[in-house]
Formats: C-alpha cells, sequence, structure tokens
C-alpha cells in the first residue's frame, strides 16, 4: 500500500491543491488548517465540520502527519529534550526550555549536516533532510505545546541547506491561517550559506542568528569546514546590506573554547569584523562532546571576554547554560539512540 500523504506541513494554497484533488469546495482549505495548525487534531477523523464522504476520501490518499516524541529525557532545571523519529525513519531532537513566562522550543532541520568540529550532530553524518512536516510535528506533539513562546531553529542540521522545508514551516507558524505568530518569536541559525543567507533574508522576516565562533578565516576553518566554502567575511558583507535596526534582530553564536578563540586578539578582530552592523553576539558555554579535544573558557575569562565586547561597542551576553544533568549538547540523544544505547 503507498504511503500516505501528510497534510501537517502544507500550506493553505497546498491544501486548496488537496481540497480540489478530492473535489471538496475550496473553503475546505481554510476548514482543514483551522483543524490543523489552530486545534491540532491527531486524525482527519476529527475534521467534524467536514462531511463524512469527503473525510472518507481524505483518509484514503492522506494523514494528518503527526507523532508523539518516542524518546525523552527530563532536566532538574526543567530542560527537556524529546527524541522524534522521522517520516523516512531518522531520529532528530528538540529541546524544551521553560524560563520564567518564557518557553523555548529549539528544533532540528536535518539529520547531521556540516560537521563542526565540536557538534555531535555532524558527526552523524548526513542521513536526509526533515520535511516541513517533521519540522512542524516537533512543536505540534510537544507534550508543552500550550505554553511555548518562541522557536529557535538552532537543533540538529543547517535551516539553509533545507531552505524550502524551513522557509514553509516559518510561513505557517507566522501566517493568519497557520500559528499567527510574529515572526519576532522565531530566530534561524545558520553556518552562513550565501545563497540560502540571501533567499532567507529577502523572504522571511524571522530574527537571524549566525554562527561565528572564531573571527580568523584560517582558524574558523579548523572549527567549522564551511569556512572553505562560504567565508565569514563574504557572510558579513552580505548582511551589511539588510536593516537591523528595526524588528528583526541580527546575533551572532560565539562556543568560547580556552585558548582557541577567547584571546584578546579575537575580541579585538571582532570589533573590527563586525564594526558599524547592528548586532548581538551571544557567548556560549562549551557541552563537552565524546572524542573532542577542545576544552570549555573559564567562567571568569567568559566574563572578561564579554565585558571588553559590551565596552567597546558590541553588546554581548553570556547564555545560560541548561540540561547539563542529561544528554546536553545537541546530538548526543539522537547518536544514543541510533547506536542502540540503553537511555
Amino acid at each position: 500500500m503507498e504511503d500516505k500523504i501528510a497534510l501537517l506541513g502544507m500550506t493553505l494554497a497546498e491544501l486548496k491543491t488537496v481540497a480540489g484533488e478530492i473535489g471538496m469546495p475550496s473553503f475546505a482549505a481554510r476548514q482543514m488548517a483551522e483543524w490543523l495548525y489552530g486545534k491540532k487534531v491527531a486524525s482527519i477523523d476529527e475534521m467534524t465540520n467536514i462531511s463524512a464522504k469527503n473525510r472518507r476520501l481524505l483518509n484514503e490518499r492522506y494523514t494528518v502527519g503527526c507523532a508523539a516524541p518516542v524518546d525523552g529525557q527530563r532536566s532538574a532545571d526543567g530542560t527537556v529534550k524529546y527524541l522524534y523519529r522521522t517520516a523516512a525513519g531518522g531520529y532528530v531532537e528538540t529541546v524544551y526550555i521553560p524560563d520564567g513566562d518564557r518557553a523555548t522550543l529549539c528544533v532540528s532541520s536535518q539529520v547531521g549536516r556540516m560537521n563542526c568540529r565540536f557538534c555531535m550532530t555532524g558527526k552523524q553524518g548526513f542521513s536526509g533532510q526533515l520535511t516541513a512536516a517533521d519540522i512542524l510535528n516537533q512543536l505540534y506533539s510537544l507534550p508543552e505545546r500550550e505554553t511555548l513562546t518562541n522557536v529557535v531553529f538552532m537543533g540538529q542540521g543547517e535551516p539553509l541547506d533545507n531552505l524550502d522545508n524551513v522557509l514553509r514551516a516559518t510561513e505557517i507558524l507566522t501566517a493568519d491561517y497557520g500559528y499567527a505568530w510574529s515572526p519576532k518569536r522565531i530566530t534561524v541559525s545558520t553556518v552562513g550559506l550565501r545563497k540560502g543567507l540571501k533567499r532567507f533574508l529577502d523572504e522571511s522576516e524571522c530574527h537571524l542568528a549566525v554562527s561565528l565562533h572564531n573571527p580568523f578565516a584560517d582558524q574558523r576553518a579548523l572549527l567549522m569546514p564551511a569556512e572553505n566554502s562560504y567565508g565569514l567575511r563574504e557572510i558579513v558583507a552580505l548582511l551589511r546590506g539588510y536593516d537591523f535596526t528595526h524588528q528583526r534582530r541580527l546575533s551572532f553564536e560565539y562556543t568560547m573554547f580556552e585558548g582557541v578563540n577567547d584571546t584578546p586578539a579575537h575580541a579585538k578582530e571582532l570589533l573590527r569584523l563586525l564594526d558599524g552592523l547592528e548586532c548581538r553576539m551571544n557567548l556560549i558555554r562549551f557541552h563537552p562532546v565524546p572524542g573532542v579535544d577542545l576544552k570549555g573558557t573559564s567562567e571568569e575569562g567568559m566574563l572578561r571576554f564579554r565585558d571588553y565586547l559590551t565596552g567597546h561597542g558590541l553588546f554581548s551576553t553570556i547564555r545560560a547554560s541548561r540540561g547539563q544533568d542529561i544528554f546536553a549538547a545537541c546530538g548526543l540523544l539522537s547518536t544514543a539512540k541510533q547506536q542502540g544505547v540503553e537511555l
């Protein structure tokens, strides 16, 4: 039997096509969208304002396409890491991070990818793209979904390398027929794929976070092989052509490693590189990864680095570490699952 097609992840235009194929009136597309993105039903049979005949016809070819997490780990600080199985059979992680009146979900966009030296996800190798349904299911089937205030595309994978599906997901999250979220509630993180970056900036109003990690090209390439193809200076030059002084925010991610990227020379080069660009710097503590010979910068060193940057006009913050008592680093839980490790 042919696999059924997921309705989850379809835009309003795509749902109109489905309605037309079934012989349903065009307004049925909005009805389906409301059941999916408003009421978040688990089955087509729950779409009770669609006739029984049309629900039967829909069920013959389509399914909602949602699936609950297959595993999870809960931290003492409230952070929860969930493991989802994709439609293609891979595993991806989602991290739920409550913080006072905010609750952020860190979602994945690919299974594996960029092979950054300090990231466990890249060490899995590339297994495939997530569909828009796979991406949205991480929100749709989240046990805490009603508490969410923000979504960050900072989980497994490179969002701009799966841009069609990421843009489809962000459209649904922000459209009036979908979740109707403000783009200010969504941040997309990237190593900086130039072609995808330009398209994202032109087509989306969501916040942007660029993984920087070292301002010197040769040193950045040792941490992030993508530097060899998509140079940081070229990325910054592109960013200077866009306006980040209003609602859209630009930030840079900077994981700090002792003796690798935390010296005064690195701080001064960051100031030179980003001079005049409206942005902020997020300094990140390194979560140890098996087999990686890097050590995180001390707390004192991070504070000194932060204060130097902020004192010279580059506003910088240190991201709070969460989930340290579980598989906190991105890719650890899914790697364990794939290797058959008891969780």
